[in-house]
C-alpha cells in the first residue's frame, strides 16, 4: 500500500471529525495514528505515519479544520492484542483524540475499536480485512479496504481457474487475518461446488504455527500446485 492510499484515509477521517469538533473550539485536534511502529509489521505503521502526517500538513496549510490544526498522535501497538488496548485507552483517557486512524493488524483493531466505541470516537483502519471490524454493529467504525472474504473469493477462484489446483494444501499463521484468509478461500470453493460450477479442490491441510520453520513448500506434494505461482505470492501462506 502507497503513502496515498494512506493519507487519502486519514482524509477521510479529517472530514468526519470536522463534523463532530463544528459546534466547539480546542487549541488543537488530535488524531490518532495507530499500528505497528515496531516490530515485523513496523513498515506499514512507517506507511501510516507518512500517509497521516501528508495530509495533516496539506489540511493545515489551507487553515486547517475550522481554524484549528491537527496534530497527530502515534500510537505503537506492534500488531499485539494487548498493546493495542493499551494504545487505545491512552489515545482516548490521556490523549483526547477525536479520531484514531488504525490499527492495521485485524486482531488488534477488533479490541481496540471496542475502546473507541465506547468513547464515541471514529476510528478508521486502511489496513484490517477481518469482516468483523465492520460487522459488530459499531457505529463509528469504518475501514477503506478490501475484506478477507472478498479477498478469498478472488485467491480461490485464481487457484481453481488459473493454477487448476485439484488438491491444495491450505497453509496459515493462526492469526485473525491468516485463519479468516484461509476460510474465506475454502467456503468460495464450497461455494462454488454447490452452484454447479466445478468441483472443488481438496484442501489437504491447514495451519502452520507462526515463527515455524518448517518450508511449507515441502508439506505440498510434487506436481499438485506450482510454488509459487508466476507473478504471485505463494498460493496458501498468509501474513500479518
Amino acid at each position: 500500500m502507497s503513502q496515498t492510499f494512506y493519507k487519502k484515509g486519514f482524509l477521510a477521517l479529517a472530514v468526519a471529525t470536522a463534523l463532530g469538533v463544528s459546534s466547539y473550539v480546542q487549541a488543537d485536534i488530535k488524531i490518532g495514528v495507530a499500528g505497528p511502529m515496531t516490530g515485523a509489521n513496523a513498515a506499514f505503521g512507517e506507511q501510516y505515519m507518512k500517509g497521516a502526517q501528508a495530509a495533516a500538513d496539506t489540511i493545515n496549510a489551507a487553515g486547517g479544520v475550522n481554524g484549528e490544526k491537527i496534530v497527530l498522535v502515534k500510537g505503537d501497538d506492534a500488531c499485539e492484542p494487548k498493546q493495542a488496548v493499551a494504545v487505545a485507552n491512552r489515545l482516548v483517557d490521556q490523549e483526547k483524540v477525536v479520531g484514531v486512524v488504525g490499527h492495521f493488524c485485524s486482531s488488534n483493531t477488533i479490541p481496540a475499536s471496542e475502546v473507541y466505541d465506547e468513547a464515541g470516537i471514529i476510528a478508521i483502519t486502511p489496513g484490517s480485512t477481518n469482516p468483523q471490524v465492520t460487522e459488530r454493529g459499531l457505529g463509528a467504525m469504518f475501514r477503506m479496504c478490501g475484506r478477507d472474504d472478498q479477498q478469498g473469493i478472488v485467491a480461490g477462484d485464481y487457484i481453481v481457474d488459473v493454477l487448476k489446483g485439484k488438491k491444495v494444501v491450505v497453509l496459515h499463521d493462526k492469526d485473525t487475518y491468516g485463519q479468516g484468509l484461509a476460510d474465506a478461500t475454502k467456503a468460495s470453493w464450497k461455494t462454488r461446488r454447490q452452484a454447479g460450477a466445478v468441483r472443488r479442490p481438496d484442501p489437504r491441510r491447514e495451519g502452520l504455527q507462526r515463527g515455524g520453520h518448517q518450508d511449507p513448500r515441502r508439506r505440498c506434494r510434487r506436481g499438485l500446485l506450482r510454488w509459487p505461482a508466476p507473478g504471485s505470492r505463494p498460493t496458501g501462506a498468509a501474513t500479518a
